[in-house]
């Protein structure tokens, strides 16, 4: 595996982070700034630089690397693969008749990769207008929950406008990228974890729809929450992504953190990442930096526990709320995954609106939020 990386910055200078090498047909991801992605020369100016790379765009909340975390800039990550190779598919949310179905979409996007000899797919996907919930749990029934399945979804700072993303064209609204890569000797893992902590009641989702809540116990959802926020409620909705919901299956086998997106005055209701279902439990949540940081080190250990070879490629998807917690430390978490793999691995990635990966010890992909996930690769 041959890797360069390098960044576009606001005054469109170039910086390259690896040393400059030539590359035969590269896997380029492009993940950065919303409105630099926005600049209808971007796409023009990275093809001109990998004449036959396969160009895949994502905006974010933050693009990553092992030197830093930067908001006005674009980092480029371009793979040559030597003993594996892939395939790239796409899909658009907003192609379906004026109708967005995301659990279609996601079972269109996997179906068209060829299935012999799949071992992962990287998924990069818009962050407006997708159900993550549905999305995944599209992507799964295209695989019979037989292959493993990370990515997320993109970002746009924390202004929550426009997310693009794009493949081998200029980048767009709606637009999910999968690519999946094959070979033998293709060895990937993966962990997620998040850091965050309930407290309070547990209340009963006693109405809801899709991923809109609209009622907790009988009462308005919103109104509940405004309460236990107190002062800092008027500063939603950006004040929930400090306070997400820890969600219980009705089974309490499983519990996964929604982050609530925007709220809805009129009908006091919240509007959240992905799926919440009557009869769940809920309860607040909250974190520090300590506690955040802990986890992407126990979650770096946990991704490279199961691996036979050390990796050469580190992809890793944190959430804004995260970063926002975070704030001026938040190349803390980046370290302390360094500091568990070894400096000898490329790292990428972004913060984003969702993190999509399995729960530890599954292969079935899930949405997250709150969390890192860790996608760890070698050849």
């Amino acid at each position: 595996m041959k890797i360069v990386q390098l960044k576009i910055h606001r005054d469109k200078s170039v910086e390259y982070v690896s040393e400059k090498q030539n590359l035969k047909e590269p896997l380029v991801l492009i993940f950065g700034n919303r409105y630099m992605l926005q600049d209808k020369n971007i796409y023009d100016n990275v093809r001109a630089m990998f004449k036959d790379g396969h160009l895949v765009f994502g905006s974010t909340a933050g693009d990553i690397t092992s030197e830093s975390v930067d908001d006005e800039s674009i980092t480029i990550t371009a793979i040559e693969f030597e003993k594996s190779n892939f395939c790239i598919t796409t899909a658009n949310v907003l192609n379906s008749e004026f109708k967005i179905d995301s659990l279609k979409t996601g079972k269109e996007l996997i179906e068209q990769l060829p299935k012999e000899g799949l071992k992962y797919v990287f998924v990069v996907s818009d962050g407006s207008f997708v159900n993550g919930s549905q999305l995944a749990l599209g992507m799964n029934s295209a695989t019979e929950n037989n292959i493993l399945i990370t990515g997320g979804l993109c970002g746009d700072a924390a202004r929550f406008d426009t997310t693009l993303s794009s493949y081998n064209e200029r980048p767009k609204e709606g637009e999910i990228v999968a690519v999946g890569l094959y070979g033998d000797t293709l060895e990937v893992s993966f962990a997620t974890n998040g850091g965050w902590t309930p407290f309070g009641p547990e209340r009963i989702v006693t109405k809801s729809d899709s991923n809109i809540l609209y009622e907790l116990d009988h009462k308005p959802a919103l109104d509940l929450y405004k309460k236990y926020l107190g002062d800092k409620a008027k500063y939603l909705p950006s004040t929930a992504l400090l306070y997400p919901l820890k969600v219980n299956a009705s089974d309490k086998k499983k519990s996964i953190v929604r982050t609530i997106l925007n709220i809805n005055e009129d009908e006091n209701s919240m509007i959240l990442a992905g799926d919440i279902l009557e009869g769940s439990q809920v309860q607040l949540m909250m974190t520090n930096v300590d506690s955040i940081v802990s986890a992407a080190e126990i979650g770096a250990v946990q991704a490279l526990e199961p691996r036979k070879n050390k990796p050469e490629l580190a992809i890793l998807i944190s959430c804004i709320g995260r970063k926002l917690v975070l704030d001026q430390r938040v190349e803390e978490e980046i370290e302390e995954v360094i500091e568990v793999i070894g400096k000898e691995a490329t790292v990428c990635g972004f913060y984003s609106y969702g993190e999509i990966a399995p729960f530890d010890s599954e292969i079935n992909c899930q949405l997250h939020n709150q969390t890192m996930a860790i996608t760890l690769i070698s050849e």
